[in-house]
């Protein structure tokens, strides 16, 4: 059995995962069940769109990608055996590759969760079936589907994810010492991952993989300066938020000006707080109805989600420009650098329409943004600021950037009514 205190987020939380990074099987066979784990973990170990690797737990029926609970669960006289062949079988991808295996038990029933972080090695192959001899294949992860990749689609594989992505880079010459523990343990409670257990603290920033070895030492990654140190400007001179707040339209007077530092989860949450107390909301009842009617300036769904997707996909390689916030009496503008990955158009930004799976410019970032309940699942975002939106009476978000993707920008239109009465009390002034 696999020690305890291996995977770095609850049970609970994992089963809530989108369908994208995840895959239940409600039972175990090796001659069915076997051979779609292996192509799927390969799938996951070439993370084409960067969402961090994925997980494959067994002993969870999901008729409609929904965990049913309680699970089924495994016979625990057989994890063992299941476990050898799962490591004996995926001596078969290429480049060699092996997962973590993990047993847990959820409401008294037995599973095994086979965790699979992106590899470095990426991207593998893995014979197509169990046969001597059968042919081997390249495979990813397209929404909750592990899909061979042919074409144009194992083009782009084999192109893209050569690279590792900026935030899960080793940062050479940066001291281990510079990630704070107890920053550390406080995600660790937030998720509840039993890995808080863990008295050695490098122990920890290794099955996180916040760090990695480098010419015989261990160095940070990228992700874990921008989440678990003090002040992650030190390296990355644009990881922060600032907030402007101007008079009258663009050609007003800068009236304030705030500026929100600290790891990003920090400071995306003090930033949110900060705007959702400028927001003005009027409520008033309606003589026909019983409910009363109520709007608020700027929805605080979509302030979150317009915040939170400019942390994730902005870079932070070599980008000296903070997230903005532009607050005018008509509007709100985030504004985050550069503008999207090439992929996405602008086309894909509007009402009703769906994002490609290109792959994200950040992995990590997404991922335990994800985990503190920070951010939506991939490609639920947008729709859910028009949503949101919508809702409080407001006009539809924009979203636009540059021909040349040097910057990319939500503007979340006031409230109407605000909108009169700012307009209108300028009038009296006048």
């Amino acid at each position: 059995m696999a020690s305890a205190n291996v995977l770095p987020l609850s049970l609970d939380l994992l089963l809530r995962f989108e369908s994208a990074r995840i895959e239940l099987k409600a039972s175990w066979d090796e001659k069915t069940t076997g051979p779609q784990v292996l192509r799927t973990i390969a799938a996951f170990a070439n993370d084409f769109q960067n969402l961090n690797g994925g997980y494959v737990v067994l002993g969870v029926e999901a008729p409609d990608g929904v965990p049913i609970l309680p699970p089924r669960g495994l016979n625990p006289e057989k994890i063992e055996a299941i476990q050898r062949w799962i490591r004996g079988q995926c001596k078969r991808i290429e480049p060699d590759y092996q997962p973590i295996l993990s047993p847990e038990t959820k409401d008294g029933r037995h599973l095994l969760v086979i965790w699979v972080p992106p590899s470095d090695t990426r991207p593998h192959t893995v014979p197509e079936s169990l046969d001597k001899g059968a042919p081997r294949s390249y495979y990813v992860r397209l929404g909750g589907e592990t899909t061979k990749a042919t074409g144009d689609l194992l083009h782009q594989l084999v192109s893209l994810t050569a690279r590792i992505p900026f935030d899960d880079r080793r940062a050479p010459g940066v001291s281990l010492e510079s990630i704070r523990s107890q920053l550390v343990r406080e995600f660790l409670s937030a998720v509840r991952s039993d890995l808080l257990n863990e008295p050695d603290a490098r122990e920890i920033y290794r099955r996180m993989r916040l760090s990695a070895p480098i010419n015989g030492h261990e160095v940070p990654k990228n992700i874990a300066l921008l989440f678990f140190s003090d002040d992650p400007e030190e390296w990355f001179p644009g990881a922060r938020i600032e907030v402007a707040e101007f008079a009258d339209g663009e050609a007003g007077n800068l009236i304030d000006e705030h500026v929100f530092r600290g790891p990003l989860d920090r400071q995306l949450r003090d930033a949110l707080r900060f705007l959702a107390g400028l927001s003005t909301q009027h409520i008033e009842k309606v003589d026909d109805r019983p409910e009363a009617r109520g709007w608020v300036s700027f929805p605080v769904p979509a302030l979150e989600e317009s915040l939170a997707n400019a942390i994730y996909h902005r870079s932070y390689e070599n980008m000296l420009e903070p997230t903005k916030v532009y607050l005018y009496p008509d509007r709100m503008e985030v504004i985050s650098y550069p503008g999207p990955v090439y992929g996405i158009e602008a086309k894909h930004l509007e009402p009703g329409a769906k994002v490609p799976p290109i792959p994200a410019r950040n992995r990590r970032i997404g991922e335990l943004l994800k985990e503190l309940r920070l951010a939506e699942a991939r490609g639920t975002g947008i729709p859910k600021v028009f949503r949101a939106m919508a809702q409080n009476g407001s006009p539809p978000p924009i979203f636009d950037f540059d021909v040349e993707r040097s910057y990319f920008r939500v503007t979340l239109p006031a409230h109407p009514e605000l909108v009169g009465r700012t307009l209108g009390r300028r009038d009296r002034r006048e």
